[in-house]
């Protein structure tokens, strides 16, 4: 049996979504620039399909600028912020995913901004009092704080701190790509000036995504080249992948509260079921569902020893999960996000992400695995 359980990294692609995506790679060749009836039906996909994710964001269609993905749309949103708005500090946490740190990183050096992290506890939550106090300061901010981990599932209250955000007249940016399809948003009630979606993060295809900016902007373009996106960036859209995301999206919204539900009692079952075989299991991050991310559950094992082979074992026993985050599985360090946290050092562990279509039987047999390997203690 092969069971899969990294969807925070990628999820498979939804079955509707790849029969659409065959047919416009199929019948819709056309270049969206083009003026003839080819051009114009191709144009006429991208545009009903910027309208479908807006109206389901609550939105207007010309604030969705499609782009290659999350880490696209995340350092779009930097690099116009800090050129185009005035921006002297960014302030973000130590924790965020890599497009944003080391975009962050990036303007530091090259723009001479000041970077400020926000403190964070041993569950990756922000403090807010230490927010409020930075932003308390007379510097035109730009703020960028995911809305949940994307290693340890830990989540802020993205109302709550876009409030502070506008109280003292910082520009705000969050990282969506771990909640996009998994929450709702609406954007005409939450006051925030950049999100970000990756479409392989909600059963879409991967290499398209989108950044929202909000309408009360001006900004200049990302890309020259073209006046495709509203001008923003410029090169011929990825007609195919818009469509399947827009699809993905519609998919995700067609029952979110029963996705939810399902994703989540399987979470709480693994999460008791580990309880009930070691008392020595803990858990990095959050697993209030109040407060964590539903389809992510990041396990700190108890000592075994030859750690580093644990997750080399499960993957060969027909269980797919992840050390980290999948961006940086190649990296020789350890993670960052629970660097951040001051995880145990001296203990293994493992991310296991969930998705609509991760079954009880999958987390019975992985559990199994998981057994197996704490009764060898992989000697």
């Amino acid at each position: 049996m092969k069971v899969y359980l990294d969807n925070a990294a990628t999820t498979p692609v939804a079955p509707e979504v790849a029969e659409l995506m065959c047919a416009i790679i199929r019948d819709n060749f056309g270049n969206p620039s083009s003026t003839h009836a080819f051009g114009r039906e191709s144009k006429g996909l991208i545009e009903n399909s910027r309208r479908s994710i807006a109206q389901k964001l609550n939105c207007k269609p010309g604030e969705i600028i499609f782009t290659s993905g999350g880490t696209e749309a995340d350092n779009f949103a930097f690099h116009c912020a800090i050129r185009d708005l005035g921006v002297d500090r960014i302030i973000t946490s130590p924790i965020e995913h890599h497009a944003v740190l080391h975009s962050a990183e990036f303007q530091e050096m090259a723009s001479n901004k000041e970077l400020v992290f926000v403190q964070v506890d041993n569950k990756g939550n922000i403090d807010l009092n230490d927010l409020e106090t930075l932003l308390m300061e007379p510097k035109k901010t730009f703020v960028s704080i995911m809305h949940a981990n994307n290693e340890i599932g830990t989540k802020i209250d993205l109302e709550k701190v876009s409030k502070l955000c506008r109280e003292h007249g910082a520009y705000f940016h969050s990282d969506t790509v771990q909640t996009m399809g998994h929450y709702a948003f609406d954007l005409e009630k939450l006051d925030i000036d950049f999100i970000t979606c990756a479409a392989h993060k909600l059963h879409g295809p991967k290499g398209v995504g989108f950044l929202y900016i909000n309408k009360n902007l001006k900004l200049k373009p990302m890309i020259h080249g073209g006046s495709q996106e509203r001008g923003m960036r410029g090169g011929t859209e990825n007609l195919y992948g818009i469509v399947g995301m827009a699809k993905a999206l519609d998919l995700a919204y067609e029952d979110l509260e029963g996705h939810i539900k399902h994703v989540q009692g399987l979470k709480t079952y693994m999460i008791d079921k580990l309880r009930g075989m070691n008392n020595n299991f803990e858990f990095h991050g959050e697993i209030d569902p109040e407060k964590s991310l539903y389809t992510v559950l990041n396990i700190c094992f108890p000592p075994i020893n030859n750690s580093e082979l644990l997750l080399l074992t499960l993957d060969l026993n027909g269980v797919a999960c992840s050390g980290g985050s999948a961006c940086t599985s190649g990296a020789n360090t350890g993670s960052h996000v629970l660097g951040g946290i001051n995880a145990p050092t001296g203990r293994p562990n493992a991310r296991f992400s969930f998705s609509r279509y991760t079954t009880k039987e999958e987390i019975d047999y992985a559990l199994e695995q998981i057994q197996k390997v704490l009764d060898k203690d992989l000697i």
